[in-house]
């Protein structure tokens, strides 16, 4: 019996649509950091870059549970002498709410330029309007 290995440029990528009005954001990045690795197809290999591409829309109206709004620190570091930046999840959703999910997601990912290349395929966009018609995506509920 012969195991099947998905070679490079083999699979295609699918596009899927997300609306996350009222979704929890760590239920709704598990679910589009396995459609970006591709686990839901039966042609996953682990190597081989085989995920869809994710349009998620609405992403302000996005939801947290228990105290994270508040407790939640999101830090940076520049290396410098006095670097350190924190900010808590609340601001940051005030300022760029794209980034909590897009932090979220990279983070379920692989750390190496296999995962640079599948959260290139991740677009998120604030409202409703997304500029990605052409790729005809599939709306779907996570």
């Amino acid at each position: 019996m012969k195991s099947y290995m998905a070679k490079k440029g083999e699979i295609p990528h699918n596009w899927y649509l997300i609306d996350a009005k009222d979704k929890v954001l760590g239920r709704l990045s598990s679910g589009i950091a396995t459609l970006l690795l591709g686990k839901n197809k039966v042609t996953f290999t682990p190597h081989v870059d085989s995920g869809d591409g994710v349009i998620v829309i609405n992403i302000e109206k996005i939801k947290v549970t228990g105290n994270k709004l508040k407790d939640k620190i999101y830090e940076t570091y520049s290396c410098y002498q006095g670097g350190k930046k924190e900010m808590t999840l609340e601001t940051l959703m005030k300022k760029r709410p794209e980034n909590v999910l897009r932090l979220a997601v990279r983070r379920m990912l692989p750390k190496t330029r296999l995962g640079d290349d599948m959260i290139k395929r991740l677009k998120i966009y604030v409202g409703d309007k997304h500029t990605h018609e052409a790729q005809t995506p599939k709306e779907i509920k996570l």
